[in-house]
């Protein structure tokens, strides 16, 4: 019994210093548009987190050179990335390593945005068309009646759990916590030192994003203090007033990066929040935000990610690899109109 435990613990100490072992694969929509097909990974050395990065990883760098990194935090801060899919692989095509909280999970990327859409419908984008051709409709009166009964009836079910004493467990879609986001950066530092990782010498940790849309914007700004971080990207996500994950107004101060955020329009619950943030970071912290009529779900069901993607590649592209004809989108208003005419910007601490 002894020696099984000590080998349980052996094991689990271990696990930071393994190298990179790929298990699981999967190429989402011919894995992007960018100039390196992209793919999503699985690693047993690395079982709480999915990989997104360009197929062929080292014949990539050994042409290109290395490449950025980002850290990505999920909405609602559920531990699932499969909402993000389409964007983190298209952005990865361009060029980047991601690393996203939430296991490796192949789920069908559809059939999670159905739902949300037909539940929080963005009604000032007109037609919702998702990455695969289907139309969405709203929530019929008789959907929604059907749904609240069936709320208030879990509701209770648990009440009366509680009440007897049992206890209630943590959804397992919700176990996680903002340093989640440096203990995968300090996993990928870890292999890219390490001969023989699949990630050896092929990572630029000297510029890395943090990136969190929703809930995961709060998670990004529990983080942002750390030196490693070179930019941040908030995508309908702002902590206003509120305290959420640990994040408050306080966390601004913190901030030491350029940051970009990318915001649904004043239908996006999100969109004050993003108001107060933009007015309160500090005279020094350069900083752009951009609103669509997209509401809070953004495009991310869209084919390749839609519109925000392309943005953000932009973002990334010009505060991470320095391609400076990048930063038209977000300093140039007639650009931003030209390229995407129902958008809106404005940005401050620019030089």
């Amino acid at each position: 019994m002894k020696k099984l435990l000590m080998t349980a613990v052996m094991a689990v100490a271990s696990v930071g210093l393994m190298n990179a072992q790929t298990t699981q694969r999967q190429i989402v929509e011919e894995g992007g548009t960018g100039p390196f097909k992209s793919e999503v990974v699985g690693d047993a050395s690395c079982p709480r987190f999915t990989i997104y990065r360009p197929q062929n990883l080292k014949k990539v760098v050994a042409k290109n050179g290395t490449l950025p990194v980002i850290v990505y935090a999920n909405g609602a801060c559920y531990n699932n990335n499969v909402e993000m899919r389409l964007l983190l692989s298209e952005v990865a095509s361009y060029g980047y390593v991601a690393a996203a909280i939430g296991p490796y999970d192949e789920d069908d990327v559809m059939e999670q945005w159905r739902g949300v859409l037909r539940a929080n419908y963005p009604e000032t984008k007109g037609e919702v068309i998702m990455a695969n051709g289907e139309k969405i409709l709203p929530y019929t009166a008789e959907e929604i009646k059907a749904q609240q009964e069936e709320t208030e009836k879990r509701i209770k079910e648990m009440e009366e759990k509680e009440a007897n004493g049992e206890e209630i467990p943590t959804p397992t879609f919700i176990e996680t916590y903002p340093d989640m986001l440096l203990e995968v950066l300090d996993w990928l530092t870890e292999q890219n030192a390490a001969a023989g990782s699949e990630y050896y010498h092929c990572l630029d940790l000297g510029h890395v994003a943090a990136m969190g849309q929703s809930c995961g914007g709060a998670q990004v700004l529990c983080v942002a203090h750390d030196a490693r971080i070179t930019t941040c990207v908030m995508l309908n996500s702002g902590i206003g007033d509120m305290y959420m994950w640990g994040a408050s107004a306080e966390m601004l101060k913190t901030i030491h990066t350029p940051m970009f955020y990318m915001i649904g329009g004043p239908s996006d619950i999100a969109y004050e929040n993003a108001q107060l943030d933009y007015e309160r970071l500090a005279d020094n912290i350069p900083v752009v935000m951009l609103n669509s009529k997209d509401g809070h779900s953004g495009t991310y069901y869209e084919k390749h990610g839609g519109n925000y993607a392309k943005a953000v590649v932009k973002w990334l592209d010009w505060q991470l690899k320095g391609k400076k004809k990048q930063s038209a989108l977000f300093l140039n208003d007639k650009y931003l109109k030209k390229t995407f005419p129902e958008w809106t910007g404005v940005r401050k601490n620019f030089q």
